[in-house]
């Protein structure tokens, strides 16, 4: 079932997730196979600015199904990376979401964080803000919203 922005969000807190202490390398195989992570390449793959590396994780206008495959994908690329090193650009325009998209998303943010320097997101702002707090609660991370795109690369890159 998919849920509507504000159904999503009202679901928040009733959604928690133990994560068992897992293996790194096992855990990367059980988000995301290589086969898998080739067929995502145009809504999951690095790109440059101003000189800095950032991983675009574009979900704009995907269902609730394809945001959660994409974000399955997302800790094969990010733990190759060196730890506190992965600048991430989300784009959630148009996105959509159930709770198990979000349940992955939230997986995915306390899995990946000892990997990531900063996340910027942008989408529907008022969306966006609160699904940010949801997540940036759980994963004890930091997901800063902008208006667009150009705003959150800057920002990115600033350092």
């Amino acid at each position: 079932m998919t849920y509507g922005v504000s159904a999503s969000i009202a679901h928040r807190h009733s959604m928690y997730l133990v994560i068992p202490a897992v293996n790194e390398v096992s855990r990367v195989k059980q988000h995301a196979a290589p086969s898998q992570l080739s067929s995502l390449s145009d809504r999951l793959r690095f790109i440059t600015h101003q000189a800095k590396r950032i991983l675009l994780i574009d979900v704009s206008n995907c269902s609730a199904a394809e945001v959660e495959k994409i974000f399955r994908a997302v800790p094969e690329l990010v733990t190759t990376r060196q730890r506190g090193s992965v600048l991430i650009l989300t784009d959630f325009t148009g996105a959509s979401f159930d709770q198990e998209a979000v349940r992955v998303m939230k997986e995915t943010a306390v899995f990946d964080k000892s990997y990531v320097k900063k996340s910027a997101w942008t989408g529907e702002e008022d969306f966006c803000r609160e699904l940010s707090e949801s997540l940036g609660e759980f994963s004890r991370r930091e997901f800063l919203v902008f208006e667009t795109r150009e705003k959150a690369l800057a920002w990115l890159a600033k350092d």
